[in-house]
């Protein structure tokens, strides 16, 4: 199977080493950065290609000549990378977590015969599988938790924190609005609010705080309470929260004199990436929990969700990269074993609905040392 692979930096690079291990695959890198190409083509048999991948008629072109494709570009060209993958009518794993609505692709996908798995990474992803395979044992879901944060084990002031992700992308989390569901009801509320704190063994004292990551759970999942936090070392939410409300993550042009213009968070994201730029070596770790409550046969039961990963000293590769990678991975080797066929837009949530696709992605990543400890309890 001729598999390509759009995007080369910290996920989309150990995706398609973990693609090229497989030996049923031959798999293309494409990429504007010669020099991440280089490094992948030394450690792999990888064909690697350069082009312009925001350009939507050039990724069309480019990917007619592939059986399957995954989409791992940044955040603001994902939705238009992946409308160009399905006019192609080719199936497509993505993880560029585009701000879009996914569904807006499903005539089209459809239409085109396309099974398009998105947001498809560890959260979203992995905890909208185990969401779905715990709703699909219940009558009904009382309550979703989902806390979950990638960070350097090493904290390091201001921000005690590092990007795997683009800069840009990982601010957007901190300007976007918050939806969640408060008593079967949909509600918006401002990100980095309703702060709470959790004690990991493995790690100490987290703080979370409300994101916009339930995406397509708020129209797949009916639950009465539902939401999303993201996890941080205990106080970057409040410095968050002062850079945004001054204006710094901006996207809103702001005139310096007469012939400059720029976006505020276009600057903060060049500044910011000087401290939030892994160092070489520098160990990250995922931490996810996830629970849902509900009625299962007349009795209140919990599932609980836990994952702990650390990078891999070994290969080098991130934990962030590992866990969202692997899980994007797995579901191409879903579609590649005809085991998910569903044409149309496919949140990950769908895959969660059948028992023997969640074995076999909780499995492939278990081979891979990403492992998830699952607890069901009546209470």
């Amino acid at each position: 199977m001729k598999i390509i692979v759009l995007g080369a930096g910290l996920v989309g690079g150990p995706m398609a080493l973990d693609l090229a291990a497989d030996e049923d695959f031959v798999v293309t890198v494409v990429d504007k950065n010669k020099s991440a190409l280089e490094k992948l083509r030394e450690k792999a048999d990888i064909k690697a290609g350069t082009a312009d991948l925001s350009n939507p008629e050039t990724v069309t072109n480019l990917v007619k000549d592939f059986d399957l494709v995954v989409n791992s570009v940044p955040g603001f060209m994902g939705f238009n990378t992946l409308k160009a993958v399905i006019e192609a009518r080719r199936d497509v794993v993505d993880i560029a977590f585009f701000p879009e609505d996914p569904f807006k692709l499903h005539d089209l996908a459809v239409n085109k015969k396309v099974t398009a798995i998105v947001d498809c990474g560890v959260a979203p992803g992995m905890s909208n599988v185990l969401i779905s395979y715990a709703a699909e044992q219940m009558e009904y879901v009382y309550k979703v938790r989902i806390f979950v944060g990638g960070l350097p084990e090493i904290r390091r002031k201001p921000f005690e924190y590092k990007a795997v992700f683009s800069p840009v992308d990982v601010l957007q989390e901190y300007t976007r609005p918050a939806r969640l569901i408060r008593n079967g009801r949909i509600f918006t509320i401002p990100a980095l609010t309703e702060v709470e704190e959790l004690y990991f063994p493995q790690i100490g004292t987290l703080e979370a705080f409300n994101s916009d990551g339930l995406r397509t759970l708020l129209k797949t999942i009916k639950a009465a309470d539902m939401a999303e936090k993201t996890m941080r070392y205990p106080g970057h939410a409040k410095l968050m929260e002062a850079f945004r409300d001054t204006g710094f993550f901006s996207d809103k042009e702001v005139q310096l004199d007469k012939n400059t213009k720029l976006r505020p968070v276009d600057l903060t994201a060049k500044l910011f990436i000087k401290d939030w730029r892994m160092a070489e070596g520098e160990v990250d770790f995922t931490v996810m929990k996830i629970i849902v409550e509900g009625r299962k046969q007349t009795k209140s039961t919990r599932f609980t969700f836990d994952l702990f990963d650390r990078r891999d000293e070994k290969t080098g590769i991130m934990s962030m990269a590992r866990t969202t990678g692997y899980t994007a991975t797995a579901a191409v080797r879903l579609l590649a074993n005809g085991l998910y066929k569903e044409k149309g837009i496919s949140p990950p949530e769908y895959i969660g609905k059948r028992k023997d696709n969640v074995d076999f992605m909780l499995r492939l990543l278990r081979e891979r040392g990403v492992v998830y400890d699952i607890k069901e309890e009546i209470f």
